[in-house]
């Protein structure tokens, strides 16, 4: 590893320098390569990043999902719907707050591979915590510097085999008939390294008919040809067959049973399958003028999910059905070239890139139902091939000036969407739309102290439609080409401190006008049209602190405050919607907080809280308000070594105090079934065992 820190990056031109502009102790910050696109001291960047490690993220957690790492991230919220169907609901500073099912509006990657298509549509399910090396997530005006629909971004990296090699073995039972078990291998030397990761995941589920199946593969070969340069390969797939929706639930119905299914959801057995496998490359190369790095990707995704439209709701011919199956292929390129100029007392970096991603959907739709017989598949009713191609060239400035740093960027975002109808006996929805857009950033950071840094940042950023938000906003449901794209400016003041020795401090001020919000113009019959009708304005404050506060004590507190509002009247489902109402789906104050004790090498123990403040649910306000709640956790680990042999357990308990609260809502439903709610008082038990050959 010591060759790889030596040629990838620019650390070779980067340290010396830096080294004379902040004193020492700065050296010990975690680096972040999120939104510099190079190696950096977050401390010196003039946005909020903040990095979680994989012990942080991982140790004493199930391991299962991206809401058990996030926890101590201001700005982000994070609901696990208890609905393996629908993914988790992810929202940095309010974008994608109003996602229906997976994630939206926010950027995810992994090892730089995007894990959103095009049109700013992801998942988080596809990747693998057991082997995860580190998260950094960006929020502000910089998110911006990755494209359209990067209202924040979040990047995951896995980590490469090192090191002599090792087998595991884990397994977990846990409430609700749920477990997991987990097989891998690693290892590596300064030539090549390894890691291979199996794990199976089943689950009754809390609420009715909302069981689940996972089984996950990660695959990762790193090869280091010389000195100079790194290259690694890797395989990702995900298989999730016959997933159970719930769906949401009615006020009404969360008081006479919170473990309820929806009738409609038994009704007609609503389901979902996915089958999705993805290859990456990344290779780096360091050169005397600077470091050339290269992401290729491709794979397929396989999607079968059962609706429940009822059936009178499909009897206008422009209705595509309540069955939705589509085959995707998709595949992209990101190619950047970073090179340093020392300029005697100053450095500047450039950073000059273009990205390239690209999907095809061939998607069809049936009716969800045969005669009398519900939750099956019948007639054809949508047969399309849907093209969503993103091309986005970009450039990036940083130039350090003693205490002073500044950074610029410049992308220009083309979002090009194609739709081939083929199925003709209800009209033609053919077409084509592209919405382009430059989006500057600018930012400033200033080491005031030598353990102060204040900074300031500015940027404009774009938020294309979804597929399937365009695919029924036009009239009689027919494809959304009118839509436009929202477009946000957006600014930020803040600090990042050392209030001692082993004592962080990061604080933030941010403002964010949004002009043509994409907001539900209607819904029903399962559908729902979107319309641009809105401005908005957000407005909060971002803290977090992290101290060590003792050799065996570590604390870490993560507080948010957003006043999000439409700052516009506009109509929605036929009813005015005031300026100054609150944006669905955003809690007003979010704070957590973990207290992590390690009295001895192999016992450590912790406990979190989470508070969350009351959510409202649809643009008018009017509909019951998910209610505030507060929550604990806690979880004890065990270590033993017994020569080549290392023996873990994991007790962990979730809702220690046994709390009713709903856990995600559902934006905007027209059934007025909003609500997702979360488990009580859960348990969870695991062990494993590792052996490490000589």
């Amino acid at each position: 590893m010591q060759r790889l820190r030596r040629c990838v990056w620019l650390p070779t031109l980067f340290l010396p320098l830096a080294a004379q502009a902040e004193n020492a102790t700065y050296q010990a910050e975690p680096l972040v390569v999120t939104g510099s696109r190079y190696q950096a001291s977050g401390w010196r960047l003039p946005f909020s990043v903040n990095r979680v490690d994989a012990e942080q993220a991982t140790l004493g957690k199930p391991g299962v999902n991206l809401s058990e790492a996030l926890g101590s991230v201001p700005g982000l919220v994070v609901q696990n719907r208890q609905n393996y169907a629908q993914d988790l609901q992810i929202s940095s500073r309010g974008f994608g707050a109003r996602s229906a099912f997976g994630i939206r509006g926010i950027k995810l990657l992994v090892d730089g591979v995007p894990l959103s298509n095009p049109d700013g549509q992801g998942q988080a399910a596809t990747f693998d915590l057991d082997t995860l090396e580190r998260i950094e997530v960006l929020r502000g005006p910089f998110a911006s510097v990755y494209g359209s629909n990067s209202g924040g971004v979040i990047q995951l990296f896995s980590r490469d085999g090192e090191g002599a090699p090792k087998v595991s073995l884990d397994t977990s039972q846990a409430a609700y008939g749920s477990s997991r078990t987990r097989v891998a291998a690693e290892g590596g030397n300064d030539k090549a390294g390894f890691i291979v990761n199996r794990s199976h995941f089943e689950t009754n589920g809390y609420r009715d008919h909302s069981g689940a199946i996972l089984d996950k593969t990660f695959a990762k070969l790193t090869l280091y040809p010389d000195d100079v340069s790194k290259l690694s390969l890797s395989f990702s797939e995900l298989d999730q067959n016959d997933t159970q929706d719930p769906q949401g639930l009615t006020w009404a119905q969360v008081q006479s049973d919170r473990r309820a299914a929806a009738p409609s959801a038994l009704q007609f057995d609503t389901r979902k399958t996915v089958d999705h496998r993805q290859f990456a490359l990344n290779y780096e190369r360091s050169f005397t003028a600077g470091t050339w790095q290269s992401t290729l990707y491709s794979g397929t995704r396989r999607v079968i999910q059962y609706q429940s439209i009822p059936v009178a709701a499909q009897i206008p011919a422009s209705q595509s059905g309540g069955v939705i199956d589509f085959e995707r292929s998709f595949h992209g390129i990101g190619n950047r070239w970073i090179q340093s100029f020392d300029l005697v007392s100053s450095l500047l970096t450039l950073t000059t890139g273009l990205d390239y991603d690209h999907s095809r959907d061939d998607r069809q739709g049936y009716e969800n139902f045969v005669g009398d017989t519900l939750g099956v598949k019948g007639n054809l009713r949508r047969d399309e091939r849907n093209e969503v191609t993103s091309l986005s060239p970009y450039v990036q400035a940083a130039w350090q000036l003693g205490k002073l740093d500044l950074q610029a960027g410049l992308r220009h975002s083309q979002v090009a969407f194609d739709v081939d109808d083929r199925f003709l006996s209800n009209g033609d929805d053919s077409g084509s739309v592209t919405y382009r857009e430059l989006t500057p950033t600018l930012g400033a950071s200033y080491a005031l102290l030598p353990d102060l840094n204040l900074y300031a940042s500015w940027g404009k950023g774009l938020e294309t439609p979804t597929l399937n938000e365009l695919s029924y906003s036009g009239p009689d449901n027919s494809f959304g080409f009118d839509l436009k794209p929202a477009t946000s400016e957006q600014i930020e003041v803040g600090l990042k401190a050392r209030l001692a020795d082993a004592t962080s401090l990061q604080l933030a001020l941010f403002q964010i006008d949004t002009d043509d919000e994409l907001v539900v113009e209607s819904a029903s019959g399962g559908r729902s049209r979107f319309q641009n009708a809105a401005q908005t304005r957000r407005r909060g404050a971002e803290l977090a602190l992290e101290s060590q506060l003792s050799d065996t004590l570590r604390s870490s507190l993560a507080y948010t405050q957003i006043d999000a509002t439409y700052s516009k009247d506009f109509t929605s489902n036929g009813r005015l919607i005031d300026s100054g109402n609150r944006l669905p789906g955003i809690p007003a104050r979010t704070l957590y907080g973990e207290l992590a004790w390690q009295p001895l090498d192999g016992f450590s123990t912790a406990i979190e809280g989470l508070y969350r403040s009351e959510l409202y649910l649809e643009d008018s306000n009017t509909a019951k308000a998910a209610p505030s709640y507060a929550l604990f956790n806690w979880q004890a680990r065990f270590e033993q070594k017994v020569g080549a042999m290392t023996f873990n357990q994991v007790l962990r308990i979730d809702n220690l105090l046994d709390r009713e609260y709903i856990g995600s809502v559902i934006v905007g439903d027209g059934n007025g079934r909003y609500y997702e709610p979360g488990p009580e008082r859960a348990w969870y038990v695991g062990a494993g065992v590792q052996y490490q050959f000589d």
